[in-house]
């Protein structure tokens, strides 16, 4: 049975934090629906002391911002980003528009057809997330949505040049320097200087996730991310030093970041506890990552590798590393997680940014009903159909006449019976079932 060699926090202290989380933000929403630009703009000196003449940046401001990032970190981001849109540009070529002949003279199909407009929220609070404009921008402009607007908090007093580089390469068309909640809900419910979008996305702290998640029906979103996650499975195979280093490695996201270790080898995880308190004397980030560690982590020792994938799937995190003898062995038997990072030679970093695949991903457990941001969630999978001849319209007639009644509505029948009469020849009396 699995047992804890630690826990992390009690539940009922996470709900009471959630709780205050969403008071705060249901307030901000309906500040700014009711005052648009003018609570925008209060928001944003509130808690960013920033409010600039205009939110949006010119054209010319985007490529002063641009001008001050070095060379190599513009190359790097283009790089980035060309492996992200090689991914996407596969994932699309997978989903096919489709046209059947169901029965003789009946045509079903669907077109994937894509969003109208988006608005992407980049983090920039402790990180500037300059890779979550790849994983947004990027993968709309592949799925061809026609607006994409960003916005990211100000750093340091004004727009981060290499988020805004990213922006721009991505594909951009408007970009904003506003952040927290108060951006998301600009770009959901539309200012009077920002137009409002279709689809919001993009990961963010705890307030931005709740913000989406009380706008959700009003626009679409990608999912609720965030805070970020982590889970190492681990056999003897590897040892402490790189267990630990990949915790303290999510962990340092945030303070309410989860890292969790499930392991069969109680060696392992009393050794990669100990390596833990060790790099916490050393890594810079050590503030955030410690705090996370104490109230969040959690190390759990497993009697058979069995076990560890149900403990694995009882989590439902949204990185999952496996470092074991046979990785495989696991991405053929979980079915509850965002991301899978396979064997010690890659890493949960190189999934947020760079190697391509999308780090926007499901926490809090909805892993065990949903995947990732990837670019068919910018796309519509919608449905039509065509009856080319009067015998199949009579033949569907009848068959849905006598279902309608079936259920009561008479009304649907008679759309089923007026073409019953008219290309069947039948003589179906009104609001009865075709016999």
């Amino acid at each position: 049975m699995a047992r804890h060699l630690k826990r992390g926090m009690d539940a009922g202290a996470i709900k009471a934090a959630d709780a205050q989380v969403r008071q705060t933000v249901e307030a901000i929403l309906a500040e700014v629906e009711a005052k648009g630009d003018a609570a925008v703009r209060a928001l944003s000196e509130k808690f960013d002391n920033w409010s600039p003449t205009s939110f949006k940046l010119s054209d010319g401001e985007v490529e002063r911002a641009i001008g001050q990032v070095a060379k190599r970190d513009l190359d790097d981001i283009r790089f980035a980003q060309a492996q992200v849109r090689n991914f996407a540009q596969k994932q699309k070529e997978t989903m096919l528009d489709l046209e059947v002949e169901t029965l003789p003279g009946v045509i079903l199909g669907h077109r994937h057809i894509p969003v109208g407009s988006i608005g992407c929220y980049v983090p920039g609070g402790r990180y500037p997330m300059v890779a979550s404009a790849h994983m947004s921008i990027v993968t709309a402009k592949v799925a061809g949505v026609p607006r994409i607007i960003a916005c990211a908090p100000p750093f340091k007093g004004g727009p981060h040049p290499a988020i805004v580089a990213a922006m721009h390469f991505g594909g951009a068309d408007e970009i904003y320097v506003l952040g927290g909640v108060q951006a998301v809900a600009a770009m959901a419910l539309g200012t009077g200087s920002i137009g409002a979008v279709d689809m919001i996305v993009g990961p963010g702290n705890a307030y931005v996730a709740e913000a989406k998640r009380q706008l959700y029906g009003r626009v679409g979103i990608d999912l609720l991310a965030g805070p970020t996650e982590t889970l190492i499975i681990a056999d003897d195979s590897v040892d402490a030093e790189i267990c630990a280093t990949d915790l303290l490695g999510q962990a340092e996201h945030g303070p309410t970041s989860p890292a969790v270790l499930v392991t069969d080898s109680e060696k392992l995880a009393r050794a990669t506890m100990a390596e833990v308190e060790r790099l916490l004397k050393i890594l810079p980030t050590a503030d955030a990552a410690g705090k996370a560690w104490a109230d969040m982590g959690e190390v759990i020792v497993c009697d058979s590798t069995e076990e560890m994938v149900a403990e694995a799937d009882r989590i439902a995190s949204e990185h999952v590393q496996v470092m074991t003898r046979d990785p495989d062995y696991f991405l053929a038997r979980m079915t509850n997680y965002g991301s899978l990072f396979l064997g010690p030679r890659t890493n949960v970093a190189y999934g947020d940014k760079v190697i391509g695949t999308n780090h926007t991903l499901p926490t809090k457990k909805a892993a065990r009903y949903t995947g990732g941001l990837w670019v068919g969630k910018f796309l519509k999978t919608c449905t039509y159909q065509k009856v080319m001849t009067d015998k199949a319209s009579a033949q569907i007639g009848e068959v849905c006449s006598r279902l309608c009644i079936l259920e009561g509505f008479s009304g649907h029948a008679e759309q089923a019976n007026v073409r019953v009469r008219r290309y069947g020849g039948r003589n179906v009396p009104y609001a009865a079932a075709a016999e």
